[in-house]
């Protein structure tokens, strides 16, 4: 999933051509030149926006765990190492989500 930055002619076919089915909004001056051209526009382009909306939740999921600095800056040399680090990391992010929603 990409957001509308992603939105352009090299990215989708990139993405078609390694079967990978593209969930990025379209451009508002993409709809707009696509709309000035007519017929010879093409079609729009179709995305889920259910799944979408999903990926504004995984980007803040990321952005919580990247405030630990061994996260951010991937200190560690071996994968597993790091997959460790990002496993503590979330554990205690749901631990303190789950402590709060607990004193509410």
């Amino acid at each position: 999933m990409g957001d509308k930055g992603y939105s352009s002619r090299m990215i989708r076919l990139e993405l078609r051509r390694r079967g990978i089915k593209a969930v990025i909004p379209e451009r508002r001056d993409q709809i707009a030149n696509r709309k000035r051209k007519g017929s010879r526009g093409g079609r729009p382009h179709v995305y889920e926006a259910l799944t979408y909306k999903h990926r504004n939740l995984v980007e803040r999921c990321i952005g919580k765990l990247k405030q630990w600095r061994a996260i951010a800056t991937r200190f560690d040399k071996l994968a597993g190492s790091y997959l460790a680090g990002v496993t503590i990391a979330s554990l205690m992010l749901w631990l303190r989500q789950a402590e709060l929603s607990d004193t509410l």
